[in-house]
């Protein structure tokens, strides 16, 4: 199993910015998916997760501007970013919590980091 992000990129201070994740492989089964995200010289931060059940969570300095959702037909989690700020430039990275398919357990899976930059 794979996660690959897209989406990252350049935007404005006050703009908006599409990020999404998607599963490759067999998946048996998804427990969350979520997204975290890391600048240099930090750690890794949470920023938002969803449930299988649809449950959502997010980071304080997220609340009220981003949005995650899924498509569990195309084994995607989506994250939409608005009102962009300078402080959530960083490196966005997905990650989920699944079976793989064969498998009796779940495990975590990351993505490989996308670029996001909050810039006039």
């Amino acid at each position: 199993v794979q996660l690959q992000a897209s989406g990252g990129g350049l935007v404005q201070p006050g703009g908006s910015l599409n990020l999404s994740c998607a599963a490759s492989g067999s998946v048996f089964s998804f427990d969350f998916m979520g997204w975290y995200r890391q600048t240099p010289g930090k750690q890794r931060e949470f920023v938002t997760s969803i449930k299988s059940t649809g449950y959502t969570r997010y980071a304080d300095s997220v609340k009220g501007r981003f949005t995650i959702s899924k498509d569990n037909d195309k084994k995607t989690v989506y994250l939409q970013m608005s009102n962009l700020k300078a402080e959530d430039a960083a490196v966005y990275f997905c990650n989920a919590h699944l079976r793989p398919l064969g498998e009796l357990g779940f495990r975590v899976f990351w993505g490989q980091g996308t670029q996001v930059t909050v810039s006039s």
